[in-house]
C-alpha cells in the first residue's frame, strides 16, 4: 500500500488561488507547449508535463511525450510535489524507493515511472499552483544546472498563468462593456425617440399661445415662451445629435458604393439648405470614390454645418479638398470661421466636449457631432485631426481607408 501525497497546510486558499486563475482543464497553448518541448530537451528527459492539482484531480495544460489530460490526485506524483517541504520533488530512482517502489505508476509495464523530477509552480502569493516536471522510464537524474533551468522555467509559467488570467478578466470585462453599451445605446434611442414628439408639441404650443394671447400678455411673458421655446430646440437638436452618435456604428456598416466626390458634395450642399452668403469651393479634381458612401456623407455634413454654424464672417468660405493614396480617401475642410482656441483643441472630439463659443444664433454646441464624426471615421480605419486659429478659421484633416 502506497503511502498517499500530503496535503498542504494552506489548502482551501491554495485550491481558491489555483482556481481563481481559471486554466484548469483549459484549452491547449502553444507557449504552454514549447516550455515543455525546452524541459524535456535540456534535461534529455522522454517526458515533460505542466501539472495543475485540483481538489480531486491533477490536470495537465502541457504534456511532452505522454498523452495524459489528467490524473488521480492521490497517486500523482506531482500532488507529492505540491505537499513537499522543499520547492522541488526528485525521485532518481522509484523501483527501488522505499515508499514509491510499489506505486501503480511504477510497476506498469508499459511506460513505468522510473525517475521523477518536479518542480513547483508558486504564484506571487507564495501558493503551490502544480509543478513542471520531467519524467523517464528508466533511473536518472538531474544535474544542478539542469534542475537551476527547470526552475527558470517554472517561473515562466507562472507568468503564462498569470496572463492567462489577466486575458480572462480582460474578455469578461470587455464582454460586460459591450453589453452595458448596447443597453445603453437602446436606452438613449428609446428615450430620445420618446422625447422627440413632446418636445415637438411644446413648441407647437408655445406658438399656439404666443399667437392666441398675444394681446394678453406682457414683454416678460413673451420673453419666456420665446425661451421655451429656444430651448426645446435645443434639446430637440440634442437629442437628434445624440441618436446619431449611438446609431453611427451601424452607419459605418454599410455596404461600400462607387460614386464621385463632386456628386456626392452637391447633395450635401442642398440638404444643408443655406440661406447665407456662402461660397463652397469643391475639389479641383473630381474623381471617383469606393467606401461607404453614407457615412462620408454623415461626416461632411457634420464638418460643413459646423463651418456655417460657426462662422463670424459675413462672407463664409469653405473649401474642400480630396486625394487618395494606395491605402486612403484623404480629404481637408478648411474655413474662415472664429476658429478653435489652441487649449481646447485636443478635447473636440471628446463626447459632450464643447468649445465655449456660441453659434451665429447665439446657441451653445451640445458637443455630440465631432464626437460622432471620430466614431465614424475610426469605425472607416481613418484618423482626424484638427489645424485652427482663432479669428482665422479651421482646418479638420481627415482620412478613410479603401
Amino acid at each position: 500500500m502506497i503511502t498517499p501525497p500530503t496535503i498542504p497546510a494552506n489548502e482551501q486558499d491554495r485550491l481558491a488561488a489555483l482556481r481563481s486563475y481559471h486554466i484548469i482543464d483549459s484549452t491547449k497553448n502553444e507557449e504552454f507547449d514549447q516550455l515543455t518541448d525546452l524541459a524535456t530537451y535540456f534535461t534529455d528527459m522522454p517526458i515533460s508535463l505542466i501539472s495543475l492539482v485540483d481538489e480531486h484531480e491533477v490536470w495537465f495544460k502541457s504534456a511532452k511525450g505522454m498523452n495524459i489530460r489528467s490524473s488521480d490526485r492521490k497517486v500523482s506524483f506531482c500532488s507529492y510535489a505540491v505537499g513537499h517541504d522543499e520547492p522541488y520533488f526528485i525521485i532518481n530512482d522509484t523501483k527501488n524507493h522505499p515508499d514509491f517502489k510499489d506505486h501503480p505508476y511504477v510497476i506498469q509495464e508499459k511506460n513505468p515511472v522510473g525517475f521523477y523530477g518536479g518542480v513547483c509552480l508558486i504564484d506571487a502569493k507564495g501558493y503551490r499552483l502544480g509543478t513542471l516536471c520531467v519524467i523517464d522510464t528508466k533511473p536518472n537524474e538531474l544535474t544542478e544546472k539542469q534542475l537551476e533551468g527547470l526552475v527558470k522555467l517554472s517561473k515562466q509559467i507562472v507568468k503564462l498563468i498569470e496572463l492567462h488570467r489577466a486575458n480572462h478578466d480582460l474578455r469578461h470585462i470587455k464582454n460586460d462593456l459591450e453589453k452595458k453599451n448596447e443597453e445603453l445605446k437602446s436606452f438613449a434611442g428609446l428615450v430620445s425617440h420618446d422625447m422627440k414628439m413632446p418636445l415637438a408639441n411644446i413648441i407647437v404650443t408655445t406658438d399656439i399661445l404666443k399667437a392666441k394671447y398675444a394681446e394678453h400678455l406682457d414683454q416678460q411673458a413673451i420673453d419666456y415662451l420665446t425661451y421655451l421655446k429656444q430651448s426645446s430646440f435645443t434639446l430637440s437638436d440634442y437629442i437628434t445629435g445624440l441618436l446619431a452618435h449611438y446609431e453611427s456604428d451601424k452607419i459605418s456598416e454599410e455596404a461600400h458604393q462607387t460614386f464621385d466626390i463632386h456628386h456626392l458634395l452637391e447633395e450635401i450642399v442642398e440638404l444643408l439648405n443655406i440661406n447665407l452668403d456662402c461660397e463652397i469651393n469643391f475639389p479641383e479634381t473630381n474623381f471617383d470614390l469606393n467606401c461607404n458612401r453614407a457615412a462620408l456623407e454623415q461626416i461632411f455634413l457634420n464638418l460643413l454645418g459646423n463651418s456655417i454654424k460657426y462662422s463670424d464672417k459675413e462672407n463664409i468660405v469653405i473649401t474642400i479638398d480630396a486625394e487618395e493614396d494606395g491605402t486612403y480617401y484623404l480629404f481637408k475642410v478648411s474655413d474662415n470661421g472664429i476658429g478653435i482656441p489652441k487649449d481646447k483643441q485636443k478635447d473636440i472630439f471628446d463626447l459632450f466636449a464643447t468649445v465655449g463659443n456660441t453659434d451665429r444664433n447665439g446657441q451653445k454646441g451640445s458637443g455630440i457631432g465631432l464626437s460622432t464624426v471620430k466614431k465614424i471615421i475610426d469605425n472607416l480605419g481613418g484618423t482626424i485631426e484638427v489645424i485652427s486659429e482663432e479669428n482665422e478659421g479651421t482646418q479638420f484633416k481627415f482620412s478613410i481607408k479603401k
